[in-house]
């Protein structure tokens, strides 16, 4: 009995018929279209991880700006 792996049953949940030509050995003919979507997903999970670390840096900024706000505020009062 071989091992069903999830990636295999999430594979057969999206498309049977894809599975089961893989299963039986034949490799799709839109190869260049399935580079071409793995690429893009790639890009776009770079993408994403660059706005995470774009969006931490502006509220590191911003906490930074109202530490100094308030340090200013506080030395012209007193």
């Amino acid at each position: 009995m071989r091992t069903i792996r999830a990636s295999e049953i999430g594979s057969y949940l999206f498309c049977a018929r894809a599975w089961w030509y893989r299963l039986q050995g034949i490799e799709p003919k839109n190869q260049a279209e399935l580079t071409a979507g793995t690429e893009l997903h790639r890009a776009h999970g770079r993408r994403v991880i660059a706005s995470g670390f774009t969006r931490a840096l502006a509220l590191i900024l911003l906490l930074a700006a109202l530490v100094l706000l308030a340090a200013f505020c506080t030395g012209r009062i007193i």
